[in-house]
């Protein structure tokens, strides 16, 4: 039976999935926040993506389980529990499936833990069950779902402002991201981003060159976009740009009044608070289904979303007016939550059918959304 919460002290929202997942927990947070703004609430993310929420205004402090680093194996998710244990949590809140996860609601010593009854030994290690409705409902809707057995004031609950995921960054990301776009002269610009952490995620790098090489030749600034680990992906969309176009060298191509440059490399060159900041000052993001798309499309960066394995259906497309997915009518889609890193079925048809030229006319209408075709 469902315990009766008092205002409780000191909340934990616990999700270590990946940034995507963070960033949807968001709406979740600023529920909580709203219905009891005088309690302590704190975040548990995964490694390294703690600085990214470390202005959150709803959140008094972020905590990284980084299971691959200083919490790593049985000895560092002890200690990590002890350290968690200390802090004297009222209300548990478990956004994540594992069981280590549910194992660390337990240890908390919180006394109600709430989370899905999917999640590993959910009925012994939470004191509260909410079904997932998976085929039912997106993301951010089954992580607002884990606040149904806590009676909050309708008020709350019906406040639709309260479902978007808005993102404060710190200011020194703002200004670092202002200081690496100052070289760009004047104009729209276009953030392009071919990398993924799932391989059958990626679009091809031949379809982000054409794009890249049109919006250049349409007058349009161009950020290319990688983690240091995808450097060798962005040089690859260089390369093939480059022999692309109207004959031009890619130099040329990008040659902006003054002689100023339209193509700036960001390439390895951002921490995750600097990215993100980043993707607030674009006027169009053309990305995969990523982590990093739901930090544009959450400050309300127009996105141009690739979709191959994954689906609009399993919860996780982009949101808003300004943001549209791109996708292939395949038979087999999709394969998988989160991708592969082989095509299933060795056709990777999801991503190969879609049409750069399909998908250079929908990010052109984020770039000069005042022009009509004919003027294009």
């Amino acid at each position: 039976m469902a315990q009766v919460l008092t205002t409780p002290r000191r909340i934990a929202v616990w999700n270590t999935a990946f940034l995507g997942d963070a960033v949807l927990t968001l709406p979740l947070i600023r529920t909580l926040r709203a219905a009891w703004p005088d309690a302590v609430l704190d975040f548990y993310v995964r490694g390294g993506l703690a600085p990214l929420f470390a202005a959150q205004p709803e959140i008094d402090a972020v905590y990284a389980y980084d299971k691959r680093g200083t919490a790593r194996g049985l000895a560092g998710f002890w200690l990590l529990s002890r350290e968690v244990a200390e802090r004297g949590y009222d209300l548990w809140i478990d956004a994540h499936l594992s069981l280590r996860s549910s194992l660390m609601a337990r240890l908390s010593g919180a006394p109600r833990r709430v989370g899905y009854a999917e999640a590993s030994l959910a009925w012994w290690l939470l004191t509260d069950q909410v079904g997932r409705r998976f085929d039912e409902r997106q993301e951010i809707e089954r992580l607002l779902g884990l606040v149904e057995p806590l009676d909050l004031p309708s008020s709350v609950l019906e406040d639709q402002g309260l479902r978007w995921p808005e993102l404060t960054l710190p200011l020194e990301a703002q200004a670092e991201a202002e200081r690496l776009l100052a070289p760009l002269p004047p104009g729209p610009v276009l953030g392009v981003h071919p990398g993924s952490v799932w391989p059958t995620k990626r679009w091809t790098p031949e379809g982000f060159a054409l794009v890249l090489r049109r919006a250049l030749e349409a007058g349009s600034c161009v950020a290319l976009l990688a983690a240091p680990e995808e450097g060798e992906s962005a040089r690859e969309v260089l390369r093939l740009a480059e022999g692309m176009g109207d004959g031009r060298s890619l130099a040329l191509a990008a040659e902006g009044p003054g002689g100023a440059c339209r193509l700036l490399d960001l390439s390895g060159r951002t921490s995750l608070p600097v990215l993100a900041a980043v993707l607030g000052r674009l006027q169009c993001y053309l990305t995969n289904d990523s982590g990093p798309m739901h930090l544009a499309w959450a400050q309300r960066t127009p996105v141009t979303a690739l979709f191959g394995p994954t689906v609009r259906s399993l919860g996780f497309a982009p949101r808003g007016t300004a943001s549209s997915v791109m996708e292939a009518d395949e038979p087999c889609r999709p394969c998988g939550l989160h991708g592969h890193k082989a095509c299933p079925k060795g056709h990777f048809r999801c991503m190969r059918a879609l049409d750069p030229e399909a998908v250079w006319r929908d990010v052109r209408a984020k770039l000069y959304p005042w022009r009509t075709e004919r003027t294009l």
